[in-house]
């Protein structure tokens, strides 16, 4: 009973973990087309101030100095977007620069809640063909066998008969 247990715990870590290198990568998607979509705006920005004979700075100075309510908003939205895509493109080189073993351990740090969440949302379970996702998938199994093994010798250990040496 106790390897049943353990070797259905097993496959459902198994499958758990299996699924790991299928939403990074679908994760990653997401945040590449975020950046592309980003660098977009931004190469219009700069593309305009250029055209107006400024740098992308003086051209954001230029915002921040007006009068004007809503141009003055534009600039600190204009701000945000450089910043959310210099994080954006960092955090996408880290990811396409990790090991496997070490996008897992980093990924909740690069989680951006929006794109993570929208990933969420949409996910899509995959089969794991890849030499990573068996890998996940073996080592899933390994651990939740083991892991649910140990539970269940813990929990049978009040209903263990004793033994008692034979006296020959």
């Amino acid at each position: 009973m106790r390897r049943l247990i353990a070797g259905i715990g097993g496959l459902g870590l198994a499958v758990t973990l299996s699924q790991f290198p299928e939403y990074a990568q679908q994760y990653t998607q997401r945040l590449g087309g975020a950046v592309d979509e980003l660098r977009v705006i931004i190469d219009d920005f700069d593309r305009a101030a250029l055209a107006g004979g400024l740098d992308r700075t003086s051209a954001l100075q230029r915002y921040q100095v007006s009068n004007d309510e809503f141009l003055a908003g534009r600039g600190v939205s204009m701000a945000a977007t450089f910043q959310r895509y210099d994080y954006l493109q960092a955090t996408l080189l880290r990811i396409e620069g990790a090991s496997p073993i070490e996008r897992f351990q980093e990924l909740p740090a690069y989680l951006d809640t929006d794109i993570g969440q929208r990933t969420l949302e949409n996910y899509k379970p995959a089969v794991p063909v890849t030499m990573e996702g068996i890998l996940y998938a073996g080592g899933g199994f390994i651990v939740g066998f083991l892991v649910f093994s140990a539970i269940w010798r813990f929990l049978a250990l009040p209903f263990r008969r004793k033994r008692y040496p034979a006296y020959r």
